[in-house]
This record gives C-alpha cells, structure tokens and sequence, in this order.
C-alpha cells in the first residue's frame, strides 16, 4: 500500500511518529496523523482546517488536553561497564584481568558484540531511522487503510495527504475526528472541499 503514498504523504506518516515520540505516547493513533498533516504549512488539510483555528501547534495542545504528555525518563550519562567494573571490584574480581584471560585462551575480541543487523531500507527504514519504531493503534491503521479505499471510491493510483484526512473523517470515531469536532468543522463540507482538491490534482 505505501508504494502509493506521494511523498507528502509519507512525510505525514514520518511525522505521526514523531509527534507520538514528542507526546511521550507509545502509540502512534489518529490525533499524532492529524497533528503531522497541520504540520505542512501549505498543505490543502491545513489550509482548510486553518479556517477553523485549527493548527499543528492547537491540535497538539488539544491532545495534551485531552490524554497529557508524559515526560520521557531522565537518562542516564553514567558509564554502565565503569558500574559493573567497580561492583565486581568490590567483591574481589579485577573485571581487566577476567578479560585478559578469556582473550588469552580465545582470541582477541573474544567478548565482542556481533556487528548488529543492516538497517532497513526504504520507507520503513526511515520510521526506525528516526529514532525507533512506534507502532501504529488500531484505530490509526484503520485510517490508512481507509486512505487507501478513499483513493480507490476516486478512481486514483496515489495516495495524498487528502486521501489520509478522508480516511480520518471516515472513520470518525478516533481522538482526531473529536478535535475536529471541538473545532466545529463540518465533516461532509470538508470532505467536499478535499474531493474537489484531488480532483484537481489529477486533471
């Protein structure tokens, strides 16, 4: 299905990873597609939505309203082998020496981790390039899912970032479709105006 997406498109599924990872949330769901589609300042979902006071910025406070942002753990910039090292010491075990004796009987590098495994190419490679995957909720896939058959009902070998939101505004029931809704935005007048844009498009 991806094969579809135009590159706008693709940049909205890149983006609801990262709004996802911004809020903290372990779930990729409609409200970070949402969010990333505002995201594109020229883009005919903004565009329309901006009519309405609806922005990347708005719709992210929105989620943060309705389901908070949770604060990702302080990490830690202690040295793990120093910690190891030192509790073995403490109890005897000089971890240099252990190491030197199982590179004697084995081999140089004999406790060397293996080269870990290439990283995925193409489009999917840049979700886990980008700083780990976060799957996508139900709900979220749903709405891919119905991009897809917006753009089948159109007659249309691609998939746009109208498509997604016509997949959003099908499916409804998601926390997007209700920012939508606190916003006031008419469903079947926005999905008129998307049809029209497509239609435009592909003239």
């Amino acid at each position: 299905m991806f094969e579809r997406f135009t590159a706008a498109a693709r940049q909205v599924v890149i983006g609801a990873q990262e709004e996802a990872r911004d809020l903290g949330n372990e779930h990729i769901g409609t409200e970070h597609v949402l969010i990333a589609m505002l995201r594109d300042e020229d883009g005919t979902v903004t565009r329309l939505l901006r009519e309405h006071g609806l922005d990347g910025d708005t719709a992210q406070a929105d989620v943060q309203r309705l389901i908070g942002v949770i604060e990702p753990p302080e990490l830690s910039f202690t040295d793990p082998d120093a910690e190891d090292a030192a509790a073995l010491k403490a109890i005897g075990i000089d971890l240099d020496k252990v190491r030197a004796a199982i590179e004697e009987s084995f081999g140089a590098g004999a406790l060397r981790l293996p080269k870990p495994p290439p990283r995925k190419r193409g489009f999917f490679g840049k979700l886990y390039a980008s700083g780990g995957h976060i799957p996508f909720s139900p709900r979220a896939k749903k709405l891919l899912e119905l991009s897809l058959r917006e753009a089948i009902r159109l007659h249309q070998n691609f998939i746009a970032p109208e498509h997604i939101m016509l997949g959003l505004l099908r499916e409804g029931e998601g926390l997007a479709a209700r920012i939508l809704a606190d916003h006031h935005v008419d469903f079947a007048t926005m999905r008129t105006d998307l049809e029209r844009s497509l239609k435009d498009q592909a003239a």
